[in-house]
């Protein structure tokens, strides 16, 4: 029987390590938003600072002068792709949103990690 527990916790050992990796492990940096006529460009670089491979989902929201959401939308800049401890991934979300008045700041966040 001792041999069967130890077993199991060997075998879960990996996904507890995974299970670590939290929305804090990742930082958005160099995060420029700008428009130009009919096209946004949102981009920046996602940087991993956890101890696994894993992947985050940001969340861009885009508000008005009085600070309501007019957009907002997730994504996932690494696709189903895992980005390696200290690496780092660019990405440009523009083109999920469309430019309409009244648009006034933009902010990025990390909101989940997931490891494919």
């Amino acid at each position: 029987m001792k041999a069967f527990v130890a077993s199991v916790v060997l075998l879960l050992a990996p996904l507890a390590a995974h299970a670590a990796c939290a929305p804090t492990d990742f930082t958005i940096k160099d995060f420029k938003p700008s428009a130009g006529g009919a096209r946004l460009s949102l981009r920046g670089e996602l940087v991993n600072h956890c101890a696994a491979a894993s992947a985050a989902q940001i969340r861009i929201e885009i508000k008005d002068s009085a600070g309501n959401v007019v957009q907002s939308k997730q994504a996932w800049p690494a696709g189903t792709s895992n980005i390696a401890p200290g690496d780092t991934v660019s990405f440009d979300v523009g083109r999920m949103f469309r430019p309409q008045p009244g648009m006034s700041s933009f902010t990025a966040s990390v909101v989940d990690v997931r490891t494919w």
